[in-house]
């Protein structure tokens, strides 16, 4: 097992698992489209994608997307896209992942907005300071 960022050559292998994360939650699953944006993203380094390797074979990912914090003026980031192959789950991969990806991006602080069913595996994952509420902006109300 390695852990390693994840660069635009690997975004098929990428992509792959972010088509069993979107079904796994219940969404739909991404286009050509979608996959053109993220792999574009991927190569501007908007988005930081780190992975968990079995051989050759990418099992885990999450992505880090770095803003700026005036909480410590450091750089701070956004934890998504979080997924581990079932077969890989409860193996310890997923708690290497997340400190690997702390590590290598940099980020004094990094934050995750979840579902509430997913709070319990956060905190297990070592997500554990309460931040109060993450709200969204609606933008359809937008008169444009």
């Amino acid at each position: 097992m390695n852990f390693r960022k994840i660069d635009a050559s690997e975004t098929d292998a990428l992509w792959e698992l972010q088509k069993l994360y979107k079904g796994e939650i219940g969404e739909d699953e991404p286009g050509s489209d979608e996959k053109a944006r993220l792999v574009d993203a991927v190569r501007k380094g908007a988005i930081l994608f780190f992975g968990a390797w079995d051989d050759n074979r990418l099992i885990g990912c999450c992505s880090v997307t770095v803003g700026f914090s005036t909480f410590d003026y450091l750089p701070c980031g956004e934890f998504e896209d979080f997924y581990i192959r079932p077969e890989y789950r409860h193996r310890g991969v997923a708690r290497r992942l997340v400190r690997f990806a702390y590590q290598e991006s940099g980020v004094s602080s990094l934050t995750v907005g979840c579902a509430d069913c997913d709070v319990e595996m956060y905190r297990s994952l070592g997500f554990s300071v309460p931040l109060g509420n993450l709200m969204a902006f609606d933008r359809s109300g937008l008169d444009m």
